[in-house]
């Protein structure tokens, strides 16, 4: 046992540490990981999740109202695509199987749309009740998509699409991690490929939506930036009217549909 001295924002104290002494950097790391696939084994056998054996809230309505909002036999955004997909059928047709991943899918009403024109699509939400539902409708359409369940702040892609898309989710990004995950985003982007994009943005003269979610309004342009090296198809602000929770509100959007750069 070693006595160390730590310190917080709240001062200077003192504490004592059990350890055990390793040789070398590759023990620590190997324990680690020793570690972490022992509870992923045991949470796998007990049918739960690593953060709930830690004693982390597993509930997914915790995190979204969204899990709750879905888990009906009725479409809470309804079964008719986004207008931001045809955009996508038109800068980027699918003349062949192009991969498309929905990022925050809901329901799924445009991932089953893209699939059924012949798009490639792997789609996530948050909410398993979405993810559900998208499975169903799916199903109902005889299509195949690729969905899962994931958080958007922790989600990085792994594979190359051709199309990034994402039409009502992005304000779930919490604001520190926008640059690091856009570059995420970007880099598993197909050159040639297109972004496909909306975001909710805040106006000093327009009310907070009534939905009680923890979500980060973006700022005007803020999106924009994001893709500031990439060919701009279409990029728009534009203010509606929307009544989702039966209560009539407006929001502002910022909209873009940018093309990824191809390299000589």
């Amino acid at each position: 046992m070693f006595t160390c001295t730590q310190y917080s924002e709240y001062g200077k104290d003192r504490c004592s540490i059990h350890f055990i002494k390793y040789e070398t950097v590759y023990d620590i790391v190997l324990l680690r990981l020793q570690y972490w696939i022992a509870q992923a084994q045991t949470a796998a056998i007990m049918q739960t999740s690593v953060d709930a054996l830690a004693g982390y809230p597993h509930d997914v309505s915790a995190k979204t109202p969204y899990q709750t909002w879905y888990d009906t036999d009725e479409y809470y955004w309804g079964t008719i695509p986004s207008a931001l997909c045809l955009e996508i059928v038109r800068f980027c047709p699918p003349v062949r199987p192009l991969r498309v991943l929905d990022i925050g899918c809901g329901e799924g009403k445009d991932a089953v749309f893209l699939a059924r024109l012949g798009y490639r699509v792997s789609a996530f939400d948050l909410a398993l009740s979405g993810v559900e539902k998208t499975k169903r409708l799916a199903e109902q359409a005889g299509v195949s998509v690729d969905v899962f369940r994931a958080d958007i702040n922790d989600y990085r892609p792994t594979g190359t699409f051709d199309i990034l898309y994402s039409s009502g989710a992005l304000h779930y990004l919490r604001p520190e991690l926008r640059g690091e995950v856009f570059e995420s985003y970007k880099n598993h982007t197909a050159e040639g490929g297109l972004a496909a994009m909306n975001v909710f943005v805040a106006k000093p003269f327009l009310l907070p939506p009534p939905e009680k979610e923890t979500a980060w309004l973006w700022k005007s342009g803020e999106l924009f930036t994001m893709l500031h090296d990439w060919q701009f198809e279409t990029c728009k602000e534009v203010i509606f009217d929307c009544e989702s929770s039966g209560i009539a509100h407006k929001h502002a959007m910022d909209t873009v549909v940018a093309r990824k750069p191809i390299t000589d």
